[in-house]
């Protein structure tokens, strides 16, 4: 029995087939809304303490029902159309942007039992399917017949697509040392112990310290790459809402103007999530055998995600915006060189391990 298929005959001795398939697609939505939920209040508590402020305090203890007060408050937004806007691509974007963020939560592996769709070619389908999210953004910011928006539609193209490249590179490289494309294999090969995690050169011991610097610098350009395809500061060029009000989502409201932002999270946990299992060891344990039962190993997989989730935000909230060109030249003259050079030699490494 393969092990992504563990949960899905679990239930299905109890349910059925067909109702089996639908809980198992329901449940990357379901954690990804209590993910979204946790992650707009860490947004705002961790933005506070940086500013010196308490943040939401009313709604609720600590003001922990403050993402559910703006769940709320958007469902209740009036749902505004341009009378100017290509009305069919205008209403379809924000979908289109957050079905390639959930189709990315379907490969993930949870756990050595549960991974949704368990593909054996994971790390190339999230390559594929996260060009859904720049195909959501133009299509959002030409619909709108606003030059704001189409302004910030531009810059996502240049800046994702541009980006997407030494991302591709960075988890092209790990999977050049781990000899497969599947995720829940990359994290069984990192088993053992954190000594055995590709950003620290592999499972192979003493005999790839030579890797080292290159596996920590890959995961820096993958870190500084996945910041910047989420839009996330200091590379949220796209929304600039200082220089194009709110950049390609300006004449979004209500719930449509949600799912933009419900995508922005969920991508922020994919690329994190990412990271996680192509360097830090995806489910297993930092120590070895230990607290390393399928249980534990959904712990350890949302703690480390949600490590860089956190990380991402503190960026947010203490980093000024770049300009369009040093975004662009850090991209092609700093990060491309970077990841190409590393990429060869974990190729190399992959040849002689």
């Amino acid at each position: 029995m393969e092990n992504h298929q563990f949960l899905f005959n679990f239930i299905s001795e109890y349910t059925g087939d067909i109702l089996a398939g639908v809980l198992i697609a329901i449940i990357p939505l379901a954690l990804l809304l209590v993910y979204a939920l946790v992650a707009i209040y860490g947004e705002l508590k961790i933005a506070s303490f940086i500013q010196l402020k308490l943040g939401p305090m009313r709604t609720g203890k600590w003001g922990l029902l403050q993402p559910v007060a703006e769940v709320f408050k958007l469902l209740q937004k009036e749902d505004i159309t341009p009378d100017g806007a290509d009305k069919p691509l205008f209403n379809l974007a924000p979908f289109i942007i957050f079905l390639g963020c959930y189709a990315a939560l379907s490969v993930l592996p949870l756990s050595s039992h549960f991974a949704p769709s368990g593909l054996n070619i994971g790390l190339f389908f999230i390559i594929a399917i996260s060009s859904l999210a720049v195909l959501g953004i133009v299509m959002g910011g030409w619909a709108s017949n606003n030059k704001y928006s189409l302004i910030g539609a531009m810059r996502s193209v240049s800046q994702i697509i541009s980006y997407e490249i030494p991302a591709a590179m960075c988890i092209l490289g790990v999977a050049s040392m781990a000899h497969s494309l599947d995720m829940n294999v990359i994290s069984a090969q990192q088993q053992g112990g954190f000594w055995n995690w590709y950003v620290l050169g592999g499972p192979a011991g003493i005999s790839k310290i030579w890797l080292i610097p290159f596996t920590v610098v890959m995961f820096i350009v993958y870190f500084v790459t996945s910041l910047a395809e989420t839009n996330r500061t200091p590379f949220d060029v796209p929304e600039g809402e200082s220089e194009l009000v709110a950049g390609y989502h300006t004449e979004y409201s209500g719930m449509k103007f949600a799912f933009f932002y419900l995508a922005e999270y969920g991508n922020m946990f994919v690329v994190s999530a990412i990271m996680t299992v192509i360097f830090f060891g995806g489910w297993s344990s930092p120590f070895g055998d230990f607290l390393n039962s399928p249980i534990w190993q959904i712990f350890w997989f949302i703690a480390k995600s949600m490590f860089f989730v956190g990380l991402q935000i503190w960026l947010r909230w203490t980093l000024p915006r770049t300009r369009v060109d040093q975004l662009m030249y850090l991209c092609w003259k700093i990060l491309l060189p970077l990841s190409m050079v590393c990429f060869l030699a974990m190729a190399l490494g992959g040849m002689l391990y």
